[in-house]
C-alpha cells in the first residue's frame, strides 16, 4: 500500500522518527508500492529550509528513497481553505474565542464522556448574538468543528482495535494557518496514500482525522502506530539525552541503521546494515514490537 513520511522541518530528524521513517519505507517497499515525502511546513515560525534539506540528506544516508517530489504543505494553502468551505458550508465548524488558559481551564475541567483534557465545546454554546458581535468586532478566533462526542472506532496494524470520542478540536488556528488534524487528511487523500504508518503519539488524533475524512468525503486510509523511542530515563527521547540525531552519533551511519533495524526486530546481531535495502527481505509487520523502546537494549 502506498505510504509516506511526513516530517515537520523544524529540526534534524531525532532517532525516533528515522526509526519511524525506516518502518514506514519498509511497510511499503515490503509491499511493492510507492513510497512518499511531504514536508509539514505549516509552522512559518518555525519551519526551515535549512532544516528540511538536512532532513531529507538523513533520509538518503540511510537508504530510504522516495517517489517524486517531495510535496510541500505552505504550498498547499488553498486547498486546505477550500476543505474548510466545505466544512463551514456544512454547518460543521463555530469560532472558538477562548485563549490559551481558558482553554486549559475548561479541558481540566470534568465535562461527562470526553476524554480527560478535550475541549466540551465551550464557544460553540455561544448565544448567537454573542458570537455574532465579538466576530463583527474583529475579535481574534480559531475555527473548531463540532464533533458531537462521536465515538470512531478503527483498527491499527500494531496497536489493534481501538475506539476513542473525539472532541471539539480545531481546523483552523487563529493566526489563520490550517490546523495539521485538517491538513494531514487532505494531503493524504490528495496523494493517494493508502497506509500511514507514524508514532504512536499520533495515534489519539487518528479519530478525529477519520471523522475529517468521512465529513469530507475522503477516503479513509489504514493506520500503523508504531512504538516511541524512549530515553534511558524513560521519557521521549530528545536533545538532552545525548546522540539523538544522526549527527550526533559518534559512528558510521551503517551502524545507526543496524541499531534501528535491530529495535524494530531486525538485522539480528548485525551491527552494520549498508543500506534499508538490506532488510527488505526480513521485514514482517506482524514482527515488529508493540510498545515503546529504548535503543541499545
Amino acid at each position: 500500500m502506498l505510504g509516506r513520511f511526513a516530517p515537520s522541518p523544524t529540526g534534524p530528524l531525532h532517532l525516533g522518527s528515522l526509526r519511524t521513517a525506516l518502518a514506514a519505507w519498509l511497510f511499503a517497499r515490503a509491499a511493492g508500492s510507492r513510497f512518499l515525502v511531504r514536508i509539514e511546513d505549516l509552522d512559518p515560525q518555525r519551519s526551515r529550509r535549512a532544516w528540511e534539506e538536512e532532513q531529507l540528506r538523513h533520509l538518503r544516508a540511510l537508504g530510504i528513497d522516495w517517489d517524486g517530489t517531495p510535496v510541500r504543505q505552505s504550498e498547499r494553502v488553498d486547498r486546505y481553505h477550500a476543505a474548510l468551505g466545505e466544512l463551514e458550508r456544512a454547518g460543521r465548524l463555530y469560532p472558538c474565542f477562548c485563549t490559551r488558559a481558558e482553554i486549559r481551564a475548561a479541558a481540566s475541567a470534568p465535562h461527562g464522556d470526553l476524554p480527560e483534557g478535550a475541549y466540551p465545546g465551550t464557544c460553540r454554546t455561544l448565544a448567537p448574538a454573542e458570537r455574532e458581535a465579538r466576530l463583527a468586532a474583529g475579535e481574534r478566533h480559531a475555527l473548531r468543528v463540532g464533533a458531537g462526542a462521536q465515538r470512531i472506532d478503527y483498527e491499527d496494524a500494531l496497536l489493534g482495535a481501538r475506539s476513542l470520542i473525539v472532541d471539539d478540536f480545531v481546523v483552523r488556528r487563529a493566526d489563520g494557518v490550517p490546523a495539521y488534524q485538517l491538513a494531514v487528511v487532505v494531503d493524504d487523500a490528495d496523494q493517494g496514500v493508502e497506509q500511514v504508518v507514524r508514532g504512536a503519539d499520533l495515534a489519539d488524533s487518528t479519530p478525529r482525522q477519520i471523522l475529517l475524512a468521512r465529513w469530507l468525503g475522503l477516503p479513509v486510509p489504514a493506520y500503523a502506530h508504531v512504538g516511541l523511542v524512549l530515553g534511558r530515563d524513560g521519557a521521549r527521547l530528545a536533545k538532552r539525552h545525548g546522540a539523538a540525531t544522526l549527527a550526533d552519533r559518534d559512528e558510521p551511519v551503517a551502524a545507526t541503521l543496524a541499531l534501528l533495524a535491530h529495535s524494530l526486530g531486525l538485522a539480528g546481531a548485525r551491527r552494520h546494515v549498508a543500506a534499508a535495502g538490506e532488510l527488505l527481505a526480513e521485514f514482517d509487520p506482524a514482527a515488529l514490537p508493540r510498545g515503546p523502546v529504548t535503543l541499545g537494549d
